[in-house]
């Protein structure tokens, strides 16, 4: 097989989205996604890897991991060039897999588990599609249903209320974020811990300890701020603290690590498997937090998954981005024996997500069931990709 064309979508109403659709010969099209900076890599996808596609087969998913995934700069960053390598990848495991007419865990080494716990991080409906963060205020009113990242810091008790009733068993929110503001991370006012924490009492108050609490903390800290954190949650019983400082150290995390007295995961901004084995080897996480879009994709994912199990150190793959990182990860956590959830955000799923594509897999009772289309099974809605504001661009042989 050859490939015939390289079609990329961008989304004025989405700006951090890009959509990859490689087309190969006898209709078949691998779809892949990245996520931030979307118009710097679709200019480097047709500009520089697109010559380079042409000279592949695309089913030597190695090879052309290995070359992609080794440019002149960025290779420990993810950056552009790191961002656009990982969407390839995610596209042709998915060509890959249909072409085998399976499901592309089955490629990826087959079940290593039956089910895959998730998590719901407690997003709205449009948090992250544009820019940085979507700040956040407990005196806003949710813009609708699922609005759960207002929900958290208004009634972070009745939100777990209503998340056990859909059988969904572990939540994750961020209550500290805007405490970081002050000193930009550096220090925190105690007033401002005590009032975060009172999100985290809230849910222990309502349910007690039928719902695991994870604490995200988009290393928006310095270690003496994230240790007034991790004393304020200790007592809580929190499942992980993630991302608590600013990772430029793997040492500083480490030691963080060792006297915070919660588990510590990190990290879904990391490139390639040396990024990983900096921080396993400075015993700096409990939990190792990849992303498919930023990492490398999935060749490099389940390398990841392997060192990490090297370590015994269980692995979590990161969502809050796209539909097609969210299906194909699922696959990875089906086919990796340490992967220990699946994140999910159910603002997503059962809004936009489900609005622009088709074959998306949803968690019931707190956790998903192998999916059984083929390849990651996602397949973009007809009348979504109809919209005249899309921005396409397309590169042939």
């Amino acid at each position: 097989m050859k490939l015939t064309a390289l079609e990329t979508i961008r989304d004025p109403e989405a700006t951090n989205l890009l959509w990859v659709f490689l087309h190969g010969e006898g209709g078949l099209i691998g779809f892949g996604e990245t996520f931030r900076g979307a118009a710097a890599v679709e200019a480097h996808l047709h500009d520089q890897i697109w010559p380079h596609l042409q000279a592949r087969h695309p089913f030597d998913l190695e090879r052309i991991s290995t070359e992609l995934l080794r440019p002149y700069v960025g290779s420990r960053s993810s950056g552009a060039e790191i961002r656009a390598a990982s969407a390839v990848d995610i596209a042709l495991w998915d060509l890959f897999a249909q072409a085998k007419g399976e499901p592309l865990w089955r490629l990826l080494g087959g079940l290593a588990h039956d089910h895959v716990a998730t998590y719901n991080t407690c997003a709205g409906p449009r948090y992250n599609a544009s820019g940085g963060r979507r700040a956040i205020a407990a005196a806003e009113a949710p813009i609708e249903r699922y609005d759960d990242q207002i929900a958290f810091m208004r009634d972070a008790g009745a939100l777990a209320k209503d998340l056990l009733a859909e059988g969904i068993r572990a939540m994750k929110i961020w209550p500290f974020d805007p405490a970081a503001g002050a000193f930009r991370g550096q220090a925190l006012w105690r007033r401002e811990i005590a009032a975060a924490e009172q999100a985290v009492a809230a849910i222990r108050d309502a349910v007690g300890h039928e719902m695991e609490i994870l604490i995200e903390c988009h290393a928006l800290f310095e270690p003496p701020a994230a240790r007034t954190i991790a004393e304020a949650i200790r007592p809580y019983g929190i499942f992980w603290m993630e991302d608590p400082i600013r990772n430029a150290d793997p040492k500083a995390l480490a030691d963080f690590r060792r006297m915070a007295g919660v588990p510590v995961t990190a990290s879904e901004t990391f490139a390639g498997r040396a990024q990983f084995l900096d921080v396993l080897r400075a015993d700096a996480v409990d939990y190792a937090m990849l992303d498919i879009a930023w990492c490398g994709g999935l060749t490099e994912a389940r390398k990841i998954a392997a060192l990490t199990d090297a370590f015994q150190r269980p692995v979590a793959p990161h969502d809050c981005t796209g539909p097609v990182v969210y299906a194909a990860s699922l696959h990875l956590a089906f086919a990796t024996p340490n992967c220990v959830f699946q994140e999910s955000v159910r603002a997503y799923y059962r809004g936009w997500y489900a609005q622009a594509v088709t074959g998306l897999p949803l968690p019931s009772d707190g956790r998903f069931a192998p999916p059984t289309e083929l390849g990651h099974g996602v397949r973009p809605k007809a009348d979504w990709l109809a919209r005249p504001s899309l921005l396409r661009r397309i590169s042939r042989r």
